[in-house]
């Protein structure tokens, strides 16, 4: 949109999984409008793009204005998440979204014009914001004059090249008080195998910063080992990530020790962690595993964490295993005082790019000084890799004896 044409109208969407900034972005975005443009009327999309697509959607009134602060303290998306890739014909014809025959990004475009948007905020992950790329490609092919804005929402820390996703931080703090009532199962059998699977389809961070966040827990508390309370029982003694092979041999091995000496292993596990081994056994014996519209493995359905636990059980001698998700604990929850920062500074500057007319996703842009920008969406990927080399997760491992 040219940077002279007045903004009228802008409408917001949330959507993709929940993570903890969903309800204080679209909280933001609604005082920096009535900060600096308040005569800009807001509309938000209900459940994401399959709101858009149907066209129902909510007004920010007044009273809505007034109170858009309380936003900040809850987690979840006050105006609802789906997943929907508007590029994905096949699955919108399926579940009603479009006619056969129609192109959702062209039904998509028009509902904006119809609905009188000028600007459009999408906060959501890499997904989210890569079907807007693909509408804002559409957009500008077609000559629609509409500036799209997105904000990188995503607890696993993955979009490329934004140094930090909004709600990341929260959901490794919740994770680790997540992991504080499970690992305490420890004691609740003989030779007890715990996992904590932690959500993380191809990037390890999420699970990494956990541990760290759980393990600084653990060093801070002060034990009482003649009865029993060790802080080897409660600790974290390995962290399997997507971007690090596992020997697992050479792990049972270890914490076949492990367990001997603790009497329990605690384990932190990326869900990502092994995927292409658990779905080329399930696909040898003939299963089909299941996939989302995006064409990713349903994660939910092949169970990581079960199977580990399944060929960690036996070979460390464990007589019990309990394996806990802490993902839709963590996801779900509100944002933490860092990420309240975090995302004031993007959702401020979300509203002053849209003004501009300058469309893109706001974040730190790694490949150019960290700056805060609207970073172009055709550089906006997900997938992006945990660095598995950084010192504090080495040395993390290295405190736990873990190669």
């Amino acid at each position: 949109m040219a940077a002279d044409k007045p903004v009228r109208r802008v409408a917001l969407l949330t959507a993709g999984g929940l993570a903890p900034c969903l309800s204080s972005a679209v909280g933001g975005l609604i005082q920096r409008y009535t900060a600096v443009a308040p005569d800009v009327e807001i509309i938000g999309y209900l459940n994401g793009y399959h709101g858009l697509l149907s066209g129902r959607y909510v007004d920010v009134t007044p009273e809505v204005r007034a109170k858009a602060g309380l936003l900040h303290q809850f987690g979840g998306s006050p105006i609802g998440n789906s997943r929907v890739k508007l590029t994905n014909t096949a699955d919108l014809v399926k579940r009603g979204l479009i006619a056969d025959g129609q192109n959702a990004l062209q039904v998509a475009a028009e509902r904006l014009v119809a609905d009188g948007v000028d600007v459009l905020h999408t906060i959501g992950g890499d997904d989210t914001n890569t079907t807007a790329a693909d509408l804002a490609a559409y957009l500008h092919e077609h000559d629609y004059d509409l500036t799209v804005v997105g904000l990188p929402k995503t607890i696993d820390n993955d979009v490329v090249p934004i140094r930090q996703s909004l709600g990341a931080w929260t959901a490794a703090e919740q994770g680790a008080l997540f992991a504080r009532n499970v690992i305490a199962e420890h004691s609740s059998n003989p030779r007890m195998l715990v996992v904590h699977e932690v959500m993380g389809r191809n990037c390890g961070w999420l699970t990494a910063a956990t541990a760290l966040a759980y393990r600084e827990w653990v060093k801070g508390q002060e034990w009482n080992p003649g009865i029993g309370l060790t802080s080897g029982g409660w600790d974290v003694h390995a962290v399997y990530v997507p971007e690090v092979e596992i020997d697992l041999d050479a792990e049972a091995e270890r914490l076949k020790a492990v367990m001997d000496e603790n009497d329990c292993v605690n384990i932190f596990l990326s869900e990502g962690a092994g995927v292409p081994a658990i779905v080329a056994e399930l696909e040898a014996r003939g299963e089909e595993v299941g996939r989302d519209p995006f064409g990713h493995v349903k994660l939910d359905t092949i169970n990581p964490g079960a199977w580990f636990a399944k060929q960690f059980a036996e070979r460390i001698g464990a007589e019990k295993t309990m394996v806990q998700k802490s993902g839709y604990f963590s996801r779900s929850a509100a944002a933490n005082d860092k990420d309240l920062a975090l995302i004031k500074e993007c959702t401020d500057y979300a509203v002053d790019a849209a003004l501009r007319g300058e469309s893109g996703v706001v974040g730190h842009d790694e490949e150019r000084g960290d700056e805060l920008r609207a970073i172009e969406f055709p550089r906006i990927a997900g997938g992006k890799e945990f660095d598995a080399g950084v010192e504090w997760f080495t040395a993390l491992k290295a405190e736990i004896g873990q190669p």
